[in-house]
């Protein structure tokens, strides 16, 4: 196709948030501001007063302090938003008050319920008084291994509103990978469910609390929310521990507690994968994660009051703490938790139809199951709400746009978004009032300075590089957990380009303003000293119907590096001589001949992280020999069997 996939109707176009913002700034800068593109060029030219700007817009609670509210901007780390500001995060996600729902919950095993504003208020009350009584306060941490369910919801606002750091990982992680992460962060409260549901299994996780609450010393209490309807049972046979109803049940709705904290006040701890070792903890400020958020929701994906918000993820992702704050612009959370294709791929457009769902976050893995799966669900739901989708975890292939806008829906705003834990939010990301083409980011978020660079690190106005950053935003992260000196945390960012952040991705522009990403910068192919995104190879391969899915690395052989592609196949297919000239033939005219690998291995399963992630480091490592430092960072550490010792690799 050579135009645009969609443009925004011009009948929308006033009522859209972005158009109001710049009516707003306009109002305070004389009518400077005349379209995006002049928005986005002040917004990293003056970002002392975008960001003010923005804390206006959106109505933030809290005192903004005096002028100025950038101190040190020329440095990278070192730059602080809001220096004299103070406010409470969970006061601003408490946005409103009803009967309302503000979250609605689908659990895999059919549980469905939902919170009322006023509900949600109750509930964090009565949890917030629970933790107060056990002296949690500004800076203890409150660790969760836990579900996407409301009471996650509830306890993590609970927490912050006392400016206690909330840290959270998903239920199926195993007991080393819990304590890899929390034993690190040293919690006062440990908060887990009694098990879940997966995949039509319901997986019980009393041996495995015992476990962790043992060593898991720090935390003064363990609290066992009911899911399976077993948290008394499983809380009389741990010490220390109590059911989530007990804890509540002693306490009687009050006034919440607010209070104020600075802008820089750490909020969450999020964890780096932990491949290549132990994981690193990322902490992140309290008004950093809002402002960040408030923008990317209200202005970059059009988040309106009373909207229903959805995003695929576990609590292991930073996508959940991306959902969550959609209360401040008075959405309606709507929480999943289990498989997306149990009992069919349709669970989640069952869920977008039953509850008028406007915007679907899900990831690009995702959409190409639903499209493998030969799902229509335009053909079979009614998605007449549906507004915007949004796309991340991986590159979305253009052939996954073409499959959203034939089989799911052609009239809504397709966002391929990237960013990252480190960040917590995007770097590049959806635009409602730009065209969505075909395979592409539609380009850089409001106040992030994105610079693709070279390998000397200067700007490129074409070509492939290295995503950059070259001025501060509000969500860097305050610092690395036990990182005194802040050696780690300037070592994983601004050790390749000085006072530019590093991100790691390799990344191209595009001749609409846009942005491809092909990859991992250290996951990147070099055959022949030439340098080639893994992305660029998914695309082509995936798209054959044989192929499930794939990983490809680069095996160091006779002083180059060569390209080597394990597939998983479908339906119970062989890989023969006949599929693999298939399969190289296609990536031959789909991409380069440098493209093609020199050897392609059939294997059973493909290793990747907790939040899904394909983890191209850890097979590398094993082909060449090495040991994968943190197993227990992958969903299915098995699978890395299947890639050592190859014979087909040793010729």
């Amino acid at each position: 196709m050579s135009g645009p996939l969609w443009t925004i109707d011009e009948s929308a176009v006033a009522g859209t948030n972005l158009v109001h913002f710049i009516d707003f700034a306009n109002q305070s800068f004389d009518g400077k501001v005349d379209d995006y593109e002049t928005l986005y060029r002040f917004s990293i030219e003056q970002p002392e007063r975008f960001w003010s700007l923005l804390w206006d817009y959106c109505g933030v609670r809290g005192e903004k302090g005096e002028a100025p509210y950038l101190v040190d901007a020329g440095k990278m780390p070192g730059a602080r938003f809001f220096p004299q500001a103070r406010l409470t995060f969970a006061e601003n996600l408490r946005s409103k008050e009803g009967d309302a729902p503000a979250l609605i919950f689908w659990g895999e095993d059919k549980v469905k319920r939902s919170l009322s504003w006023d509900e949600l208020r109750a509930q964090v009350s009565r949890f917030q008084q629970a933790l107060a009584e056990l002296g949690v306060g500004p800076g203890d941490r409150v660790a969760a291994m836990m579900p996407n369910m409301p009471e996650t919801v509830v306890a993590m606002l609970a927490a912050a509103s006392l400016g206690a750091i909330w840290s959270s990982c998903s239920p199926d992680f195993g007991v080393q990978g819990v304590l890899d992460r929390f034993g690190q962060i040293e919690p006062k409260v440990f908060i887990a469910c009694d098990g879940y549901s997966y995949n039509g299994k319901t997986i019980r996780v009393a041996d495995k609390l015992a476990e962790i609450s043992a060593a898991l010393t720090s935390a003064e209490r363990v609290v066992i929310v009911p899911y399976l309807g077993q948290a008394d049972a499983v809380a009389a046979g741990l010490d220390r521990a109590v059911g989530w109803d007990a804890a509540l049940a002693a306490h009687e709705p009050a006034a919440l507690a607010a209070t104020p904290l600075p802008f820089s006040h750490p909020l969450y701890i999020l964890f780096s994968s932990g491949t290549t070792g132990v994981p690193k903890c990322i902490v992140h400020s309290a008004g950093g994660t809002l402002l960040q958020h408030l923008k990317e929701q209200r202005l970059h994906s059009d988040l309106r009051d009373g909207d229903r918000l959805f995003y695929f993820t576990t609590c292991g992702w930073m996508m959940w703490n991306w959902l969550v704050s959609g209360l401040a612009s008075g959405a309606t959370l709507l929480l999943y938790d289990g498989s997306p294709f149990h009992p069919s791929g349709n669970i989640l457009f069952d869920f977008a139809d039953a509850e008028g769902m406007t915007f679907f976050g899900t990831s690009a893995k995702y959409i190409d199951a639903v499209k493998k799966a030969g799902l229509r669900p335009r053909d079979s739901h009614d998605l007449s709400t549906l507004r915007t989708m949004a796309s991340t975890g991986s590159p979305l292939v253009p052939e996954s746009f073409d499959f959203v806008y034939e089989a799911i829906k052609p009239d809504l705003h397709l966002a391929s978004i990237s960013g990252g834990t480190d960040i917590v939010s995007c770097f590049v990301i959806g635009n409602p009032l730009k065209p969505v083409w075909r395979g592409e980011i539609q380009g850089p978020g409001l106040g992030m300075a994105v610079e693709i660079c070279d390998e000397a690190g200067a700007p490129l106005a074409s070509g492939k590089g290295e995503l950059t950053c070259t001025k501060p935003f509000p969500s860097m992260p305050v610092a690395f957990w036990n990182d005194p000196d802040g050696r780690k945390y300037r070592n994983a960012y601004f050790e390749r380009f000085e006072n530019v952040w590093h991100h790691g991705d390799f990344a191209e522009w595009t001749g609409h303003g846009g942005v491809i990403i092909h990859g991992r910068s250290d996951a990147t192919l070099n055959p022949g000293g030439v340098r080639i995104g893994t992305a660029e190879i998914y695309r082509q391969v995936e798209q054959l119907e044989e192929v499930q899915e794939s990983i490809v690395i680069g095996q160091d052989w006779e002083g180059d590096v060569r390209v080597i592609l394990f597939v998983v196949l479908t339906g119970g297919l062989a890989l023969d001589e006949a599929l693999t000239d298939k399969i190289r033939q296609r990536i031959r005219t789909g991409a380069s001949p440098r493209h093609v690998p020199a050897r392609i291995v059939q294997v059973p399963d493909i290793p990747r992280t907790k939040s899904g992630k394909i983890t191209e480091l850890a097979v590398r490592d094993i082909v060449h020999g090495r040991d994968v430092k943190n197993k227990e960072a992958l969903a299915n550490p098995e699978a890395l069997d299947h890639y050592r010792d190859r014979p087909e690799l040793t010729q």
